[in-house]
């Protein structure tokens, strides 16, 4: 199984997406032959080699006459459905332009079909998108994954005046995705980029086991203190596992009556634990104690956090990040079938 892991240290953008993947060898002739089927007119496409801070990538930007007019979401599909792109093309970038209307629509109390595009709407994040599309299916992605993502500081001028880093629909379109502080000034994931990896990828996280076959680096537009590169590591899967990150919650106990540890598992499993477990350890002048452990998903944090101080007497938890390799699991006939790329090893009833 092919795949490509984004390695983002400064965020990512549509344009830092498409020079990664020109840099790990995706043609630039079928990028604009491809590009051409969209019959968008007005545009041309600037690819050059550059330096950040001695550190070479691949530069995309897509240079327009004159600004061009809003668009709805209608407009949009209309465009892509009218070309002569791959139905595969068509298909995810449909997908991408209706989560991002979504979660324009959310910010803005508005619907889908109301929501009028500003930046997005215009067409270099046309090409930005239907362009990642291409490339994806010309490299022969099979699965997608993105390292964790870094918010940035400061605030944003946008269309809408001056908003809050990371922007508004950004943050939306970032729910259940693993981010954090880089303490860097500037917008490090753009509204695009993030539509485009949270529609696509298949897991945030540690990188896969891969061998990799190319290695691409997209360069950002804004100067940063650190080398403004989105990296890009294409290859074979090892293991044809499914690969996505949980966190990980410890905490030490050794004050609490053993009786009510069923209880808590109970109540972390019926808040939506992946799993609670207790394990027991010896502690400092002799002490008995126990590890209370609880796996839940990166978006369930707080409320798992929560619960373990309400469940349990400890004062303090340690929160891991946790790359997790899993069979696929599908449901069919009252029976869970565990497999492993295409060999089935579970089936029990379900």
């Amino acid at each position: 199984m092919k795949i490509a892991y984004f390695d983002a240290p400064t965020g990512l953008s549509g344009n830092m997406i498409l020079g990664a993947l020109l840099d790990a060898g995706l043609d630039q002739g079928h990028l604009t032959r491809e590009l051409n089927k969209l019959r968008i007119a007005h545009y041309a496409l600037r690819i050059t080699k550059t330096k950040k801070l001695h550190l070479a990538g691949t530069s995309f930007n897509v240079e327009v006459a004159e600004r061009d007019r809003q668009r709805n979401l209608a407009d949009i599909l209309a465009i892509i459905n009218k070309s002569n792109l791959s139905r595969n093309v068509k298909a995810r970038s449909a997908m991408i332009f209706r989560r991002l209307a979504a979660a324009e629509a959310k910010v803005h109390g508005t619907t889908v079909n109301q929501v009028h595009f500003h930046e997005v709407g215009a067409v270099d994040a046309i090409i930005d998108i239907v362009g990642a599309c291409i490339g994806l299916e010309k490299l022969e992605i099979e699965k997608i994954f993105c390292s964790p993502l870094p918010n940035g500081q400061g605030r944003i001028v946008h269309a809408h005046g001056i908003l809050p880093n990371p922007a508004p629909a950004t943050a939306e379109l970032l729910k259940g995705v693993p981010t954090y502080a880089a303490g860097i000034k500037g917008e490090l994931v753009t509204p695009t980029g993030a539509a485009i990896i949270t529609t696509l990828a298949d897991g945030f996280g540690d990188p896969p086991r891969l061998e990799v076959a190319a290695i691409g680096y997209g360069a950002g537009s804004i100067e940063l203190p650190l080398p403004n590169l989105l990296r890009v590591f294409i290859g074979e899967a090892r293991i044809p596992a499914e690969h996505d990150a949980i966190l990980e919650i410890k905490a030490n106990i050794d004050d609490m009556d053993p009786k009510l540890y069923d209880r808590a598992i109970a109540k972390l499993m019926k808040a939506g634990a992946l799993d609670a477990s207790v394990q027991p350890i010896r502690m400092k002048k002799g002490r008995n104690a126990v590890v209370l452990e609880v796996l839940c998903k990166p978006g369930d944090r707080d409320k798992m956090i929560e619960a373990v101080f309400s469940e349990t007497t400890t004062i303090g938890v340690r929160v891991y990040l946790t790359a997790r390799e899993k069979l696929s699991r599908v449901i069919r006939g009252g029976h869970k079938i565990s497999s492993l790329g295409t060999e089935i090893k579970r089936i029990k009833p379900e």
